[in-house]
């Protein structure tokens, strides 16, 4: 069966592209074969024109999953419990959940038992990130200070105590917390955050 080369493709996902040059078919059946590649289990549709094959899915990588996430939705950047995770400064472990923020809309997409979320931020609060590896990830504080900037809104819930503050950067937090509305800069007053500032 033909499908068996495109295990050839190094890349974790690939397109239309390269399934028409490893298999030698024109981009029109490169892109039906897709579909019934997916239709039989054989890929997993990221999104459009974006495939992963399946059993490469399976043993897929935390950080692997990451730069799907800021493939699914375009811009946005890994953030929130995902990233404190990731730099082991929450206890808050969320298994196959994939938090993001970007600018363009609210959603939540499930993708082979992982859900990706996005959560839509203003454009003056899209900062504080940079490119890990081959994925955009927000800096710890910055990571922090979307969770606490959502909460303060109504629009987020994390537990406070999960958070070992002791990784935290406080004159970066000071410094990002000034961009930041008065509620949010409240919310860390009152559970103490500037106490090492």
């Amino acid at each position: 069966m033909k499908y068996f080369e495109l295990n050839k493709i190094n890349n974790i996902y690939f397109g239309h592209e390269e399934i028409s040059r490893v298999l030698g078919i024109t981009l029109q059946s490169a892109r039906v074969s897709a579909n019934r590649y997916v239709k039989r289990g054989l890929l997993v549709r990221v999104k459009r024109n974006i495939y992963v094959l399946k059993e490469k899915w399976k043993t897929i990588e935390k950080e692997q999953k990451f730069i799907l996430a800021n493939l699914v939705q375009v811009p946005s950047y890994i953030s929130l419990m995902t990233a404190l995770d990731y730099y082991e400064i929450t206890t808050q472990v969320q298994r196959n959940f994939i938090e993001s923020v970007a600018v363009k809309r609210t959603k939540e997409i499930e993708i082979e038992g992982t859900i990706f979320n996005y959560t839509k931020v203003n454009k003056s609060f899209y900062s504080g990130f940079s490119r890990e590896r081959e994925f955009f990830i927000a800096t710890p504080e910055k990571a922090f200070m979307d969770a606490v900037y959502l909460r303060s809104l109504g629009r987020y819930n994390f537990d406070l105590a999960s958070i070992d503050s002791n990784k935290l950067n406080m004159d970066e937090m000071v410094r990002l917390a000034n961009q930041f509305p008065r509620k949010t800069q409240k919310m860390l007053t009152d559970n103490d955050y500037f106490r090492k500032a």
